[in-house]
């Protein structure tokens, strides 16, 4: 039998993960929007033909280095959720084969 504070554990660890999921995958839309952009540019400013990439800024390096930490971060986070889902999930297991004894 699993006590309720196991299911409350349980329950915030997958809410935390959905959340943090939700935050990837906001992050991924506008990385993505920003792709189609920039080759909505080229298409248009080039005539079919690529251009030369612009030289980086300041500021778009920045950016991309904040995004990046980020992205770091979120993956950190899942994968000690994801951690903490399968300790939970093998205490569960553990309490059922003990009470089927």
């Amino acid at each position: 039998m699993t006590y309720v504070g196991e299911r409350l554990e349980v329950r915030d660890a997958i809410d935390q993960l959905e959340a943090i999921l939700r935050d990837v995958a906001e992050e991924l839309a506008g990385w993505r929007a920003r792709a189609l952009k920039a080759e909505a540019e080229v298409k248009a400013g080039g005539g079919g033909k690529v251009a030369a990439p612009k030289p980086p800024t300041g500021d778009s390096e920045a950016e991309n280095k904040v995004l990046r930490q980020r992205v770091e971060a979120a993956r950190a986070r899942v994968h000690e959720l994801l951690q903490r889902l399968t300790f939970l999930e093998e205490q569960a297991n553990e309490q059922v084969k003990g009470n089927g004894k």
